[in-house]
């Protein structure tokens, strides 16, 4: 019943679907690459928490002779257009409402001159709980928006920013229509 022939079937069937799961596997890595070169491609394994997904802006980068300038946010402010605002808005609206509710972020409405994180109910990030104190100026939404990481390492914004100075007025002076 159980001779030569049957061990060496079972064997070869065992070797041929290990080599098949092998192939397959090399397959899906050439195929499917994640994260960068070498190990640790992103995932977190040293403590280092890596960003899911941006939303991308359809803006470029702020040209690099643009770096060191400084803005006058109350002239750009005093020329801002709501309307101009509202469109640019939509890029923000994936995330953020009007409507007094929360959204994936926190509901936007009187967002101007209240604190940081003052949203009842939202769950905020820690840097943005530290700085609960202080009130959104329209200078501070303007540096935030630029560059949501970068002036406030720790944020769970997604958001990859409005590298335009214009945008970025227009949407602080649509938001400030919204009470």
């Amino acid at each position: 019943m159980f001779d030569t022939m049957t061990m060496t079937k079972a064997v070869g069937a065992v070797c041929g679907s290990l080599l098949v799961l092998m192939l397959a596997g090399w397959a899906g890595d050439s195929l499917y690459k994640v994260g960068g070169s070498g190990h640790g491609g992103g995932h977190g394994e040293e403590g280092e928490l890596t960003q899911a997904y941006t939303i991308e802006t359809g803006a470029e980068e702020a040209p690099a002779e643009g770096e060191g300038e400084t803005v006058d946010v109350a002239a750009l402010m005093a020329a801002a257009d709501p309307a101009a605002g509202e469109a640019v808005f939509k890029k923000c609206g994936s995330c953020h409402k009007l409507d007094g509710s929360d959204g994936v972020g926190p509901h936007l409405n009187g967002v101007v001159g209240r604190n940081h994180a003052a949203a009842a109910g939202f769950a905020y990030s820690e840097a943005m709980a530290a700085k609960a104190a202080e009130p959104w100026t329209p200078e501070a939404l303007f540096a935030f928006l630029e560059n949501p990481k970068k002036d406030m390492p720790g944020t769970k914004m997604a958001f990859a920013g409005l590298p335009k100075p214009e945008d970025r007025a227009n949407v602080i002076a649509y938001l400030a229509t919204k009470p």
